[in-house]
């Protein structure tokens, strides 16, 4: 059985993501459709682009990935469907499947990008602002039946890709940034295991307050203490235990994290 996966910022409250899989299975009534989830904040590509990345390795060949955080929806910026590794992934052409693309640097059959602009796989009306219903659904629905990639658009090459904020080294650590507040309000961070060295202390400074060690799980401190740990996409998040870091610190996206190594590591 054929899988499609919903990443979207639409929310819950519309009917938006209920109209897109009855556009699906009107399509292809036999597939599983998975929804990764629909609070990407409102139209933050990289966002998106984290989520997918995240998400693909836990699922099966062939599955088919529709995305859609699309702040510019019914311009000129190119529908596409993508081949990376062996998953297929279908949105708009705005960097959300850049980590996708960057790591498939490294693999050895090259992705396959392909422009859908073959209409009679669209919905016979398009709208200029729900292309999730109009195109991108429909099309998935189609890849799902077995139509061919080159028959539902033209090949093309040079996707549009974004900087996603890497670590920056300094003389004593790195600087890092938040990347995402998730729905706990965890302060999910770009600094990984590979950021820290074997047998040094750290300390972590996120909007003027420091923590002292990374800790491995949630129940290492009391309830209401505020720690470091690594989640379990490896990345270092800010966490309250039992409570909400992005409130408790007055903290969003894009805010600076400083990890600064010490001579001996904390007990």
């Amino acid at each position: 059985m054929p899988i499609i996966t919903l990443l979207t910022d639409f929310g819950l409250r519309d009917t938006f993501i209920g109209v897109m899989k009855g556009v699906i299975c009107s399509i292809s009534p036999n597939v599983q459709i998975v929804d990764l989830t629909h609070e990407i904040p409102a139209q933050r590509v990289v966002d998106g682009a984290l989520a997918i990345a995240g998400a693909v390795p836990y699922f099966p060949a062939g599955t088919i990935h529709v995305c859609v955080v699309d702040p510019g929806v019914g311009t000129v910026r190119r529908p596409m469907l993508a081949s990376i590794g062996n998953q297929y992934f279908i949105g708009p052409d705005n960097g959300l499947f850049s980590l996708l693309i960057k790591k498939a640097e490294e693999q050895t059959t090259p992705p396959i990008y392909v422009a859908l602009n073959k209409t009679h796989y669209w919905l016979p009306q398009v709208s200029n602002s729900f292309h999730g219903r109009d195109i991108f659904a429909p099309v998935a629905a189609h890849l799902a039946n077995g139509v061919r990639l080159e028959e539902l658009g033209d090949p093309f090459e040079n996707p549009i890709l974004i900087d996603i904020p890497v670590p920056q080294k300094t003389t004593d650590g790195w600087l890092g940034q938040i990347m995402q507040v998730d729905h706990f309000g965890n302060l999910v961070s770009n600094i990984s295991r590979e950021q820290l060295e074997p047998g040094k202390g750290v300390n972590i400074s996120v909007k003027n307050t420091l923590i002292k060690e990374v800790v491995a799980t949630f129940g290492s401190k009391p309830a209401g203490e505020l720690i470091a740990m690594f989640d379990s996409s490896g990345h270092m998040a800010i966490s309250v235990v039992n409570g909400n870091a992005a409130e408790r610190l007055g903290a969003q996206a894009d805010e600076l994290i400083r990890l600064t190594f010490t001579s001996e590591q904390a007990s």
